[in-house]
């Protein structure tokens, strides 16, 4: 049925009473024309059907000049204009029901009352038709419940390290070391008077047994048949050498230069041992030899001291002789043949050492060179060039240490 039929006997009905006034949305308000879905903790849209009594639908405001004829309900309101989002869903017909009671379902009735819900508390939006800024699509993140907070004091630091902790551990290890020193040279100190007193070795009695070295040890032990010297060759290399003839023990005669023998009458020669190497090359041969003298211990060091300081052992005229064994390679090793030499005075023995060196071919030598002068670095001569003077050095620094050895033992043994 048409509007005009259900209101043909509306003059039989009680008249409504007037309402109060409700300002209407502006035309153009862009947010009454979008319906937005509501919050969760708002309440939903109320659903097609009878609606509960509520405050009654305001009518729209009538056109100016002229107002609405009574009893006429509102026309619904023009679906909006924005473009922004489609018009609301029209509401579903409603059955027929006594309009004097219940509330008309219209969408200017929705319109006019959703503004509240839809906008909420504090929205400050105009209907100036500008567009609403987006609203944030997730809540801002928050620190991490489990993010470490930092300690409710002050960090403690770590200590720090004392700079005087290495300079008291080296001045500790100084101390040790003096102390240390002090106690052997205080012992060794008692020792040597407490020897000297009851009789047991002492500088004299080491003295005095070196004079028996030569007879009281085996000659395999005065001239062992082999002789290492580790590092004792030209440029650091190891040397080897190999007794191929020990000379009987006798006197001096004929062992020496005249000048040398001249040189060493003052301390006399009780007696001269020979023995005579060659290297593992079979080029050189060296002669070591040892003179017992008679002299006491204040001549001996007189004797050492005129060699050191009128050098003696580094003249060319002051050379001993070799001792060439025949049907060996020393055979033509004569006085001409050699080429190097090194001769040393035992202050605290009675006993003066040396070595001769030269070539096993028996080439002659024109300029022969002491022992310290052709192991110097950058010596150009033949004797330096061919080892002959780390030889004759290396031979009699063996020879010597086999005679203290020698004679420190031999007093230990008859104390």
């Amino acid at each position: 049925m048409s509007t005009e039929a259900d209101y043909a006997d509306a003059h039989r009905l009680p008249p409504v009473p007037p309402r109060p006034p409700v300002p209407a949305p502006p035309a153009e308000d862009p947010h009454t024309a979008v319906l937005r879905p509501a919050p969760p903790e708002r309440p939903a849209k109320p659903g097609p059907g009878p609606m509960p009594p509520a405050t009654p639908p305001a009518p729209r405001a009538a056109a100016a000049g002229s107002p609405p004829p009574e009893n006429i309900p509102p026309r619904p309101a023009a679906p909006p204009r924005t473009g922004q989002a489609p018009a609301p869903p029209s509401v579903p017909p409603q059955a027929p029901a006594d309009r004097s009671a219940a509330p008309r379902d219209t969408a200017a009735f929705h319109l006019a009352n959703s503004e509240a819900l839809w906008n909420g508390p504090g929205d400050t939006r105009t209907g100036s038709g500008a567009a609403a800024p987006p609203r944030p699509t997730r809540p801002p993140e928050t620190p991490a419940a489990d993010t470490p907070r930092p300690p409710a004091g002050p960090p403690v630091p770590p200590p720090a390290a004392n700079p005087h902790r290495p300079v008291r551990r080296g001045v500790l290890a100084a101390t040790g070391l003096v102390l240390g020193l002090g106690l052997v040279v205080g012992a060794a100190a008692g020792s040597w008077l407490a020897d000297d007193a009851d009789g047991s070795p002492a500088a004299e009695a080491v003295f005095a047994q070196g004079r028996e070295v030569w007879h009281n040890t085996p000659v395999d032990t005065l001239f062992p048949r082999t002789l290492n010297g580790h590092g004792t060759g030209p440029g650091g290399a190891d040397r080897t050498w190999t007794r191929i003839a020990v000379a009987p023990d006798g006197g001096c005669t004929g062992a020496f230069d005249p000048l040398l023998a001249k040189a060493l009458a003052p301390v006399g020669c009780d007696r001269l041992v020979r023995a005579t190497y060659v290297d593992a090359t079979r080029t050189n041969v060296v002669t070591a030899g040892a003179v017992t003298t008679k002299a006491d211990h204040s001549a001996m060091a007189d004797l050492r001291r005129r060699f050191a300081t009128e050098h003696l052992d580094t003249r060319t005229d002051l050379m001993p002789r070799p001792y060439a064994a025949k049907d060996t390679p020393a055979a033509k090793f004569g006085p001409a043949q050699r080429a190097s030499w090194s001769i040393k005075v035992l202050g605290d023995l009675p006993v003066v050492v040396y070595a001769v060196s030269g070539f096993a071919d028996g080439r002659p030598v024109a300029d022969p060179q002491p022992a310290a002068e052709a192991t110097r670095g950058g010596a150009s001569t033949a004797p330096a060039e061919a080892g002959l003077g780390h030889d004759a050095k290396a031979v009699t620094d063996r020879i010597e240490q086999v005679f203290r050895k020698q004679a420190a033992k031999a007093t230990t043994e008859q104390k």
